[in-house]
């Protein structure tokens, strides 16, 4: 049986980290779920909770439906160590090793460009970065 994997990235601010990610990747916001015609009438629909933030959530999804849901989760604890699982994501094309290396470097110089910072790069083959909140991820 195949099942479908979503992915939650906990964060201090899920709207302007999945901002973020919008612009890098081009991933979209995530409808509501069925009946629910906004985010906020699905958010609604729970029991208040007093520790609840306007900001406690973000969700987004893959347009061409080939790439995991993304939720961003608020959370109150600070980042203090590597997590030990991250994002790989892959830069399309078509061509030779080298001008697959220039895509995937081009990809990284316009993604540090909203606010990741590169890590490490690993010659011909991908680059490590970390998202505004030091999330890191890989890019080849």
């Amino acid at each position: 049986m195949a099942i479908r994997i979503d992915l939650t990235l906990d964060c201090a601010q899920p709207t302007p980290l999945a901002a973020f990610y919008k612009a890098a990747f081009g991933y979209e916001d995530e409808p509501p779920p069925a009946p629910f015609t906004t985010r906020a009438e699905w958010v609604a629909s729970f029991p208040e909770d007093p520790h609840d933030d306007a900001d406690d959530g973000a969700w987004l999804h893959d347009p061409e439906g080939v790439g995991p849901r993304i939720f961003f989760q608020q959370v109150k604890q600070p980042k203090v160590e590597k997590v030990r699982l991250h994002l790989d994501f892959r830069v399309a094309g078509t061509g030779t090793p080298q001008e697959r290396w220039a895509r995937i470097r081009a990809a990284a110089e316009r993604i540090e460009g909203l606010g990741a910072r590169r890590l490490a790069e690993f010659d011909g083959h991908h680059v490590v970065l970390a998202d505004p909140e030091g999330n890191e991820f890989c890019l080849g």
